[in-house]
């Protein structure tokens, strides 16, 4: 399905989901937690976790289709990986970025930096956010004020080989980010499977 292309008036299912389905979503996953626990996977993690075994920290978005377990194959203690929607970079993400990087250089200081990938992805549900209709209605269920509702304009990825150039340009400008952190970023295609590189591996040049 093409969420860009999708109409947005809201669906009226003929059967909605009820508490009992999602209630039997969840204990489905904490079914497969209790056969998780009885392996050793568990132990397979860095002893430090803001040293991870690849020296990876992914950011990506929120939606299922783009699992870093899935598309990249990261394992338990392989990397660092934040999701927002869209996998843009915000406030949040550089603020768990920057504390991340404090304890790193505070607790591991010899212990090399791990490289930063930003991830935005096609068929990006964000883009709905560029819809007046569904952003205003938003704002005003919220209670947004008027600049609260034009800056979600900001998170929709349409393009995001246009996106993920932006966001990782913010985070090489963000002084709360060590210098020695290299930024990429990179466009996953949810049609072909397959994650391009738009923006390679560089690190903040330093005053």
């Amino acid at each position: 399905m093409d969420i860009q292309t999708t109409q947005t008036t809201p669906a009226n299912p003929a059967t909605p989901a009820t508490s009992q389905d999602i209630q039997h979503g969840v204990q489905v996953l904490l079914g497969r937690n209790r056969s998780f626990a009885a392996t050793d996977a568990r132990q397979q993690a860095t002893p430090l976790p803001f040293v991870p075994r690849e020296l990876a920290y992914v950011i990506t978005c929120i939606d299922p289709r783009v699992d870093p377990g899935q598309i990249l194959g990261v394992g338990i203690g392989d990397a660092i990986v934040a999701r927002s929607v869209g996998g843009r970079v915000n406030d949040a993400v550089i603020n768990d970025m920057a504390w991340i990087s404090y304890l790193k250089e505070t607790i591991a200081p010899d212990e090399p930096f791990f490289e930063v990938a930003v991830i935005h992805h096609t068929d990006c549900g964000s883009a709905l956010m560029a819809d007046d209709r569904l952003r205003t209605g938003f704002a005003e269920r919220n209670h947004l004020d008027a600049t609260a509702r034009d800056a979600l304009l900001d998170v929709a990825v349409t393009d995001p080989h246009t996106t993920v150039r932006h966001d990782v340009e913010r985070l090489l400008a963000s002084p709360d980010i060590s210098p020695r952190i290299r930024v990429s970023g990179h466009v996953y295609d949810v049609t072909t499977g397959l994650v391009t590189t738009i923006a390679p591996a560089t690190n903040r040049q330093q005053d």
